[in-house]
């Protein structure tokens, strides 16, 4: 089982938060890229571009922020972070 823990916040007060599971045979990569568009459906989101930062973050301690330099229309908090909370 895999899941990805999403939070939003807005002066570091979390808003709202969802946990997107995914038993599927995809991939990691796969896994992340869909439940990011879950939780940009379920947030009514743009999809976040992944910068460097991001990647490097991510890679390194499977949790990233995205910021409004991440998203193209204007977003109402300060970030939206994702975590990989369990992988098989």
């Amino acid at each position: 089982m895999f899941r990805l823990w999403a939070k939003e916040f807005h002066n570091n007060h979390m808003l709202k938060d969802t946990v997107i599971c995914d038993e599927s045979n995809d991939t990691r990569t796969h896994k992340i890229f869909h439940a990011l568009d879950e939780v940009c459906y379920q947030f009514d989101l743009g999809k976040p571009i992944w910068l460097d930062a991001n990647v490097q973050g991510f890679q390194k301690h499977n949790k990233t922020r995205f910021s409004q330099d991440n998203f193209i229309e204007s977003i109402e908090f300060d970030y939206l972070e994702i975590q990989v909370i369990e992988e098989d």
